[in-house]
């Protein structure tokens, strides 16, 4: 009976520290959106199912451990929303795949995307041929957002958490005289204050720190 109350506290602290690190990420849940997300998740998975059957770590390991991964998982987002270039290596970055009818090839291979992968994504959207096609983006998760001819382009978030992303001013045919200017006419001196910067239907719309 013991051995199952030691069980039983063990998962409940397992669950207490999971709930935990949901609300400080501000995720919501547990459903993985970058690959960062899926090892934090396995690896969760493998504290709390480990430990919790075996009676030789005791409780006051159990809650180091837990410590430690929620240490890890804290500091792996604060790096993520403060350097750009790290958030890309952790996380990887939106790329198009198909410009104007026509494969990238190029960036197909960065994304590891094979000719039948990149058919079967653009069947599961509906689209039984790459010439009907605009546009098509990779995103972090593996998800095609596509564009096709005469439809609306989507948002891209060009500006996030006050960095550039350059793979999205490359998409959207512009360079950094153009935005500076943008900024300037909006009244803003540097990207770092913005927190998210959409352009949508050719137009830059800003969204500050502060109101």
């Amino acid at each position: 009976m013991q051995e199952f109350i030691l069980v039983a506290e063990k998962l409940f602290i397992g669950f207490l520290a999971l709930i935990f690190v949901i609300n400080i990420s501000g995720k919501g849940n547990l459903a993985p959106s970058t690959a960062s997300d899926a090892v934090q998740n396995y690896v969760l998975g493998g504290i709390i199912g480990g430990v919790i059957y075996n009676d030789n770590i005791k409780i006051w390991e159990y809650l180091a451990i837990l410590a430690i991964w929620c240490g890890l998982v804290l500091l792996l987002r604060y790096v993520k929303m403060h350097n750009v270039k790290m958030k890309q290596i952790l996380d990887g970055i939106a790329l198009p795949v198909v410009d104007e009818g026509a494969i990238l090839y190029d960036n197909c291979k960065k994304l590891g995307l094979s000719a039948h992968d990149l058919s079967f994504k653009l069947r599961t959207n509906r689209v039984y041929s790459v010439t009907e096609v605009k546009r098509a983006v990779c995103e972090q998760n593996g998800q095609l957002i596509i564009v096709k001819y005469g439809e609306e382009n989507p948002k891209f978030p060009l500006i996030t958490d006050g960095h550039l992303q350059k793979n999205i001013l490359t998409i959207i045919e512009k360079d950094k005289a153009w935005l500076q200017e943008e900024l300037k006419k909006k009244g803003y001196q540097s990207i770092h204050e913005v927190y998210l910067g959409e352009y949508n239907k050719g137009e830059l719309k800003l969204f500050p720190y502060k109101s």
